[in-house]
């Protein structure tokens, strides 16, 4: 779940601060008060999870000047003024500044908690942006992201973290919904253009004359991507859809920017598979193909991955259990199995859809895998598992993701986790080295 907002109240009056903070807790808020600016100031920093309302007249520092400091440690923290009678011409000034709204006393309490809720709603967007642009700008995180302990996901890891070291054009391709889009990324992260632009464009969202002057020019609104991504990245998604014309341009800028030992120029091409019975290299003209595709990478469809299909289903439904307010649901042997034989044509794409309808099912009382992955179009799941995996390996993989979510329900108590699972220390024990599981990563 989303970390819960605050509203940080800052009045000089004790009885005004009281009488704020008990509307906005009545509304639902989570609020902190401080009796002047000064005490504000010790705690409030640029990554506040929340919005200011402050008086315009205090002692020492007043709404003015505190204002002014905010918008030095962060020039989007929403603050609201609360004005006197006669101060409308400070409100104005704070505004101009850069203050989010103003009251003037006597105000409106549901006025207020208006206010707040939309100066919340902003302060929350502007911290997802915030944290999403530096999730993609740290390989680190990126790469943890790409979740699954499966040979397939290990090697995909490996092959990120070399690929991103030389440097030279990639080509990602594979089936939807397999992440390529965050492999791209962090290629572009995990490298040595990590903080450096990195410009995505779809090649299938244009027709061909916006398409060649986004990427060539004369773009009279903006630097041309192609020009704008030298020294960094420049990812290139539906690569398949490339016009035969720009296919050309493209080719001649790559060769150009080529000759020398460095290349400026950086392109990663995304291709969703083509027709089954036509490759990429049909689709688009030889010469290019082999410059992009002189390293490649080819995320593993998710109906290869085995247990990570269990660990990945889990981890989101407990995500979206926490964002609905819910438990999440319980997995039976059963519904381990069905996820484990599905098919998967989405993905993992389709897998956290599945797992969000899940946790809403499961919210009134009742859910079924079978049901969901059929209303997917997924078939029926058949009773002899077609992968050509033993059965123990099947359990094994059901006992692992058990042990592994009663350990993170129980943040690593293992008197809990024997109770629970009703298992003597010892086979406890046994069974988590067996599956690499560490206590410590569930303490915390």
């Amino acid at each position: 779940m989303a970390e819960q907002m605050t509203i940080a109240i800052v009045d000089d009056e004790q009885d005004m601060r009281e009488s704020i903070s008990q509307w906005l807790t009545l509304s639902g808020y989570r609020t902190v008060t401080y009796p002047s600016a000064v005490h504000a100031l010790k705690e409030i920093d640029a990554d506040f999870p929340g919005i200011i309302i402050s008086d315009v007249r205090m002692p020492e520092i007043d709404g003015i000047q505190f204002l002014k400091k905010i918008q030095s440690i962060d020039n989007t923290l929403p603050m609201i003024m609360i004005t006197g009678h006669g101060d409308v011409s400070m409100a104005v000034e704070a505004m101009r500044i850069g203050a989010y709204d103003f009251l003037e006393k006597p105000f409106n309490p549901e006025r207020m908690a208006e206010l707040a809720k939309r100066a919340v709603q902003t302060r929350r967007l502007q911290l997802d942006n915030r944290t999403l642009r530096r999730e993609l700008s740290d390989g680190t995180v990126l790469l943890r992201k790409l979740m699954g302990t499966s040979p397939v996901m290990e090697r995909l890891r490996e092959d990120i973290l070399d690929l991103a070291q030389a440097d030279g054009h990639i080509l990602i391709s594979g089936e939807t919904g397999t992440g390529k889009s965050l492999i791209a990324h962090a290629l572009h992260a995990c490298g040595s253009r990590q903080g450096k632009k990195f410009i995505t464009v779809n090649c299938a969202a244009y027709t061909e004359d916006e398409l060649a002057k986004r990427l060539f020019g004369p773009n009279e609104d903006a630097t041309p991507f192609l020009e704008a991504s030298l020294g960094g990245t420049l990812c290139l998604e539906d690569i398949e859809s490339l016009p035969a014309s720009i296919q050309a341009k493209l080719l001649s800028s790559i060769t150009e920017h080529d000759r020398g030992e460095v290349s400026q120029l950086r392109i990663i091409a995304i291709s969703n598979e083509p027709d089954p019975n036509k490759s990429l290299d049909d689709t688009i003209r030889q010469d290019l193909y082999f410059r992009l595709a002189a390293m490649q990478i080819t995320p593993p469809p998710l109906r290869q991955r085995g247990e990570d299909i269990l660990t990945l289903f889990t981890r989101y439904a407990e995500n979206f259990a926490d964002e609905y307010g819910c438990d999440e649901p319980e997995v039976s042997a059963e519904d381990a199995a069905k996820l484990l034989q599905a098919p998967w044509p989405g993905n993992i794409r389709q897998l956290i859809n599945l797992a969000e309808r899940a946790v809403l099912q499961s919210r009134r009382g009742s859910y079924s895998i079978s049901s969901l992955l059929m209303a997917d179009g997924d078939q029926e799941t058949p009773e002899v598992i077609e992968d050509g995996k033993p059965l123990k390996e099947h359990v094994e993989a059901f006992e692992r993701m058990l042990i592994d979510n009663t350990m993170r329900r129980h943040k690593g108590s293992i008197q809990s986790v024997m109770e629970e699972l009703k298992l003597p220390r010892r086979t406890l024990n046994e069974k988590m080295a067996k599956y690499s599981l560490t206590r410590s990563n569930y303490v915390g």
